[in-house]
């Protein structure tokens, strides 16, 4: 080799592309060889210097190994951020709040049914020492307690008006509490709205009902049967509560959303679906085995039965004559300020009714001992559930806030059997699950086979994998044995 000639190498930086790898001849001489292709290579025989093979073979191993942990954090993180997202998305808060509003509107139907049925067990002070009487109080028992020979003349009198029995006062009581709608919208929207007047707020909901061409005769005659409803199922749901435990009202109320899907099918011409005629049917069975709980002949529940159907009916009636008056996609303004119209309406005209019964002695009210306390929560706690019913819906989906009422009724059942010591079997417990699978039904989806295709497929997609997974095992296995048997 000569003097002026240098053996290419790395650490020559005069010569950044000279190959790294040194190549001896046959004459023992030393030739540059690139180190772009490919060693080893089909048309090259090239031999590596013994060091740097040895710093070859051992590079690889180095970085693959520092490579893969990077790989593997960021696949762990990457799968930790789409959970968190999709656990924090806007469909996962609206069924985290879907739930949260169910527990409260079940927990509010159980506090107001209770509380009406409270109403009936009410005895005054002065009574008090008297021995303990049934537990419903309607007018057949109470003439049946007037005509006992071993009941003094004075301590029925008494029994007839110290207890509270005024279904109509109430009703009436509690739909007027409709009128604070307007004031509770208000005080949410002022913070968070450009208007700052409450007058401005409400001539906004006033303003779609002007564009429909509504005059003030058209919109009062309206509101006037829509009050009418109203009041006619709590009136009903109420003097059911005579003879009817709370569990069994609610149970027979729920029955409403089948009645409402038949009116909305009829009156409003919504898409029909097969199985929720069969929902319908099967709402139907379960009243007749409620209706029949106690037999066929001189049963006490009957009455109840069909007070609380009818209950049913006129709230599907109702929510259907409301829809017709402030329309499909109604805002929020013009609810509350119909329901507000609605409790304002009750309070002014309706109020010599009560006043005639009471006077008339139809209904008992013992203003001297009234339990306020009792009819306050009941008011308080229904017009919360009305207040979630009309805006949960900018929460949530709206099955979330009707599924509170059908859950309702396993947990004021177990309030009656603490509280009264009620038994649910046979008939009465075989009406109430069929009840509850009507309920349930009547939410099926309008294309609910395709979704139910859907699943069938997915199904026997998986069982097609799994089979082909567990056939490659068993292939691997039977290799390996045969390769150790060898």
């Amino acid at each position: 080799m000569r003097e002026g000639d240098s053996i290419p190498s790395i650490f020559n930086p005069r010569r950044p592309r000279t190959p790294s790898v040194v190549v001896t001849t046959e004459d023992g001489e030393a030739a540059p060889v690139p180190s772009t292709p490919v060693t080893n290579g089909p048309f090259t025989s090239i031999q590596k210097h013994p060091r740097q093979q040895d710093s070859t073979e051992q590079a690889p191993s180095e970085p693959d190994t520092s490579a893969l942990q990077p790989v593997k954090h960021s696949s762990i993180w990457s799968k930790c951020k789409k959970l968190s997202d999709s656990c924090i998305s806007l469909a996962a808060r609206k069924v985290y709040c879907g739930i949260f509003i169910t527990v409260v509107v079940t927990c509010c139907w159980v506090g107001t049914t209770h509380s009406l049925k409270l109403l009936y067990r009410h005895r005054s002070a002065a009574n008090s020492s008297s021995p303990p009487q049934p537990l419903f109080y309607n007018l057949t028992t109470l003439s049946s307690i007037q005509n006992s020979t071993s009941l003094k003349s004075e301590e029925a009198v008494s029994l007839r008006t110290m207890h509270y029995d005024a279904p109509f006062c109430t009703a009436w009581f509690l739909t007027n509490w409709n009128i604070l709608f307007l004031p509770f919208y208000l005080i949410f929207r002022m913070p968070g709205s450009r208007c700052s007047n409450p007058s401005k707020i409400i001539a906004e909901a006033i303003r779609p009902f002007r564009e429909k061409g509504f005059t003030f005769a058209r919109f009062f005659v309206r509101l006037m049967f829509v009050t009418g409803l109203w009041l006619s199922t709590f009136y009903c749901l109420v003097l059911s509560m005579r003879t009817l435990y709370a569990t069994d009202s609610i149970a027979l109320f729920a029955t409403t959303v089948s009645f409402a899907y038949l009116l909305y099918w009829v009156i409003l011409h919504e898409q029909f679906v097969g199985i929720r005629i069969v929902a319908v049917i099967l709402c139907d069975t379960g009243i007749a085995l409620l209706a029949y709980m106690d037999g066929i002949t001189d049963s006490p529940t009957l009455g109840g039965v069909v007070l609380a159907v009818t209950a049913a009916t006129s709230f599907a009636v109702f929510k259907v004559m409301f829809r017709k008056l402030v329309g499909p996609n109604a805002s929020k303004g013009q609810i509350a300020l119909c329901h507000s119209a609605l409790g304002l309406m009750n309070a002014m005209l309706l109020w010599p009714v009560a006043l005639g019964l009471f006077l008339s002695g139809s209904e008992s009210v013992p203003w001297p001992d009234l339990p306020w306390i009792t009819l306050l929560a009941a008011s308080v706690l229904l017009l919360a559930t009305n207040l979630i019913n009309n805006f949960g819906i900018a929460y949530t989906y709206e099955i979330f806030i009707t599924m509170g009422l059908i859950t309702a009724v396993p947990l004021s059942g177990a309030v009656d059997i603490l509280l009264y010591h009620a038994t649910f079997a046979g008939m009465k417990l075989s009406g109430m699950i069929l009840i509850a699978i009507g309920f349930f039904l009547v939410f099926f989806p309008d294309n609910w086979p395709d979704y139910i295709t859907r699943l069938l497929r997915n199904v026997i997609l998986l069982s097609h994998s799994a089979r082909a997974k567990a056939g490659g095992r068993r292939k691997d296995a039977s290799i390996s044995q045969n390769l150790n048997h060898y």
